[in-house]
């Protein structure tokens, strides 16, 4: 392992623009260590698969930390900054245990060793590590559910909770006497409740917005403040119909209401000496940054510049500067600071730009339905074989960002519509929860009156409708085209739900209890609502050709429900093609997403004819 290089290929002339979007070197907003803040961890896709680097920020130089054929994401510095903590899974089954190596490792080799020894593996449910090297891990099995334990140096793993239910560690005190989790036991996997514990496990306080299930309000974990001796707590909370933020001091028994009177979901974190705020605004698809501060009269809200279009994560160093890395449809991300400068520009060529995104606001049976829409350059005017690409989540949402996937398709001749139906996150919680019980067939709802929309206006030729998607997404366009089979024209779906109920008993144990949560129980308990909601049901009334992409490994959407519906498809001699890979949920490797794409594109020219004007 070496220092950080551009290995992912030529981007000439020769290299049409979409594949230089996907080869790009890209870095994602460094995380820097609390009480080493010169040193960072940062992922990149330099070497063609996507690993973690450290970065000495005061010397320059740049290692790579990991080094697997599928990639590695999930990383985090200790306080000090002397290691580096990583998830080993094995090829992107999301199951594993957690490695650890030196901030500076000697020689070729990194020197990882376990972690936690002592602990098997599982899928992670959070983790924090505490300036004395103790760590809290959370873990998630089919066995047991999910797991809390502490870890001191050279003792072995204490656990201090268990619950069938899904729950995570959210934080851990500055001197390392509370850890804040959240959790689930009431059942209600979208809305969690949080407990503020000792290492012993001994309750200090609880919150909980849910009053036992009988009221659907979440809390989330933002953050301890980050001053020794000081117990406040940094809280999400739902209870004026959006996300926003509080402080809870568990110890005291207090709660701060914060007057940030911005519309949207308000994210925020401390600034490292605790007396501000960085706040995280997104509304309608784009987000902004603020700085509060809580001690003065009224609140101080005063806005941190940055371009229009997206920040996908934002951080406040010790000086004062905010980093932030920052994007728009048309513009590619970078990571820059309040200064102006940019904070780390990855070796080698650029992504070409895109072409902007436009607002539309349809009428729909649940209220007005926000799409992003892309037109290509060329021909001038529509309409245009059209894709809606269907984002994934559910609770997600398409924003003003840049994507290389959408992009492509752009400069083949397609529009893009991207549709933040109801369930995606951005748009207040009733927009949220209303995705429950009639599942999937309520998102689908609100992508046809955007399609209608769509070709209403002129933009979409009816004939050459692509619905396309993954996950969540890719879930939706099977569930659609059984359900609207009048209505597509191809079908395109990357790692999808295909077979509800077979889904349900195959993944894993955080997804059952959202499962549950969406639908009102098990398979068992509401089977009329898994059947209803299941592609499987209406495979037979398919009538476009579907293309499916699937991860082998992937413990999300596994594989042998994708390979039950198309058994069905191959059984009716329905046109459809299938491609298996070697990875998960999805894959971390450059050279692998340019050939899903390719295989994509070229599925739909095959069955719909060459765009004009496209690439």
């Amino acid at each position: 392992m070496g220092d950080m290089t551009e290995t992912t290929g030529s981007t000439t002339d020769s290299v049409p623009a979409w594949e230089q979007r996907f080869r790009a070197p890209r870095v994602s907003l460094p995380d820097w260590a609390e009480d080493a803040p010169d040193r960072a961890l940062f992922v990149s896709n330099a070497t063609g698969t996507y690993e973690l680097y450290a970065w000495d920020r005061s010397t320059g130089e740049q290692r790579q930390v990991t080094d697997r054929p599928n990639g590695t994401t999930d990383g985090v510095l200790t306080p000090d900054g002397e290691a580096v903590w990583w998830f080993s899974d094995t090829d992107g089954d999301e199951f594993g245990v957690w490695m650890r190596q030196p901030f500076r490792a000697e020689g070729e080799e990194a020197g990882d060793e376990p972690a936690a020894p002592g602990l098997d593996a599982s899928y992670p449910a959070g983790l924090a590590i505490g300036r004395d090297g103790t760590a809290v891990i959370g873990r998630s099995t089919d066995e047991d559910g999910t797991t809390v334990h502490v870890v001191r140096p050279g003792a072995a793993p204490v656990e201090i909770y268990r619950h069938r239910e899904s729950a995570g560690v959210g934080d851990l005190s500055h001197d390392g006497s509370l850890i804040a989790l959240e959790h689930t036991e009431h059942g209600d996997a979208m809305h969690s409740a949080l407990r503020v514990v000792r290492p012993d496990g001994t309750t200090v306080a609880e919150l909980d917005d849910t009053e036992g299930g009988t009221k659907e309000l979440g809390l989330a974990v933002l953050g301890f403040a980050p001053v020794a001796g000081d117990t406040r707590l940094l809280v999400g909370h739902q209870r004026r119909g959006r996300w926003e933020p509080m402080i809870w001091d568990p110890v005291a028994g207090t709660e701060t209401d914060l007057a940030i009177d911005l519309p949207g979901d308000v994210g925020a974190e401390w600034y490292p000496d605790g007396s501000a705020l960085l706040i995280e605004h997104g509304f309608e698809a784009r987000s902004e940054l603020w700085r509060y501060e809580p001690a003065t009269a009224g609140g101080a809200l005063v806005r941190v510049e940055t371009p229009a279009g997206s920040v996908s994560g934002a951080t406040a160093r010790p000086d004062g500067t905010v980093e932030y890395l920052w994007s728009s449809a048309a513009e590619p991300p970078v990571v820059r600071s309040t200064t102006g400068a940019v904070v780390l520009d990855p070796p080698g060529a650029k992504a070409p730009v895109s072409v902007p995104v436009e607002d539309v606001w349809v009428d729909g049976p649940g209220g007005r339905i926000h799409a992003l829409v892309q037109r290509p350059a060329a021909p001038a005017e529509g309409p245009f074989p059209t894709v809606f690409e269907i984002h994934g989540g559910p609770t997600w949402h398409d924003s003003d960002a840049f994507a290389a996937g959408p992009a492509a398709w752009v400069d083949h001749g397609y529009a893009v519509v991207r549709v933040n139906y109801r369930g995606s996150t951005g748009y207040g919680r009733a927009w949220t929860d209303a995705l429950k019980h009639r599942v999937g067939l309520i998102e689908l709802e609100d992508i046809a009156a955007v399609r209608e929309w769509a070709v209403k206006s002129g933009l979409a030729d009816p004939a050459k409708l692509v619905l396309a998607g993954g996950s969540w997404g890719g879930y939706l366009t099977l569930l659609g085209l059984g359900t609207q089979p009048g209505d597509w024209a191809v079908g395109l779906a990357a790692v999808p739900v295909a077979d509800y109920v077979t889904a349900y008993h195959d993944e894993m144990e955080a997804l059952k209890a959202m499962d549950r949560t969406l639908l009102g129980g098990t398979p068992k308990e509401v089977p009329e609502r898994f059947e209803a909601s299941s592609p499987l049901t209406y495979v037979d009334a398919v009538r476009a050709p579907v293309y499916i992409s699937a991860g082998v490994n992937d413990p999300r959407c596994p594989i042998r429900q994708v390979e039950n519906y198309v058994d069905r498809l191959k059984g009716r001699d329905a046109v459809h093609e299938v491609y298996r890979y070697d990875a998960g949920h999805g894959s971390l490797v450059v050279e692998e997403r340019i050939k899903q794409v390719r295989l994509e594109l070229d599925f739909a020219r095959r069955h719909l004819g060459d765009p004009a004007g496209g690439a």
